[in-house]
């Protein structure tokens, strides 16, 4: 049985970066209070997260990208609002805020998406902790005030320039990609079981099965 959630966890009426937050629960627990099914029944719990950040909206967002590169992001990725068409803010992926979700879902696999859409770049980035007034942190803070005003700490990576859309296989990926993936595992601590490259079930790797029980 799979239970399928939607929006993501900063949008959390409970745990968002309220008041720019949606009107229920997203986190992952609801699943088990929407459906009455019981919470040690869950065997996994899979974070869909895409290889850069979006959001749709107001509310903080410390990589958001002003520049070109958000604008290629945006476009490339075909970053609109699925119900509203609005625009989507894009920037560089976050770990202070997948960290925070990994924690606030439980997270056991990680569904890493559109990672071709990150192609030709020269430099990608990662931010893995934030500066508010003079201190590094590593959290996003729950006072929206200082949330607002962090700047992210970026590691910087070298891109890739190959067309990645009909790799089948990790080993077929650029080395930075792959070094671009496995970093991300290491900042959240959870291994990306999925990795896609495109919008077609062919252009999605299974590396593991995140269902497989005795893994």
């Amino acid at each position: 049985m799979l239970f399928e959630g939607a929006q993501g966890t900063q949008l959390d009426i409970d745990h968002g970066t309220y008041p720019f937050v949606t009107s229920s629960n997203t986190v992952a627990g609801n699943a088990c209070n929407g459906t009455g099914f019981g919470p040690t029944h869950i065997d996994s719990v899979i974070g869909v997260l895409k290889a850069y950040t979006t959001r749709v909206g107001e509310g903080p967002f410390p990589t958001e990208l002003f520049d070109e590169t958000g604008d290629v992001l945006q476009k490339k990725g075909g970053e609109f609002g699925a119900t509203t068409g609005r625009r989507r803010r894009c920037g560089w992926f976050d770990a202070v805020v997948a960290s925070d979700a990994v924690r606030l879902n439980g997270l056991t696999d990680l569904a890493l998406t559109k990672l071709d859409v990150l192609s030709g770049q020269k430099r990608v980035k990662i931010a893995t902790r934030y500066d508010l007034d003079g201190r590094r942190i590593g959290v996003m803070p729950t006072n929206i005030r200082a949330a607002q005003r962090v700047t992210p700490v970026y590691q910087e990576f070298p891109g890739w320039q190959e067309d990645i859309g009909h790799v089948q296989e990790m080993s077929e990926l650029p080395v930075a990609a792959r070094d671009y993936i496995r970093r991300i595992e290491d900042v959240t601590g959870v291994p990306a079981s999925i990795i896609s490259v495109g919008p077609d079930r062919e252009e999605t790797m299974l590396l593991r099965n995140p269902f497989d029980r005795d893994r």
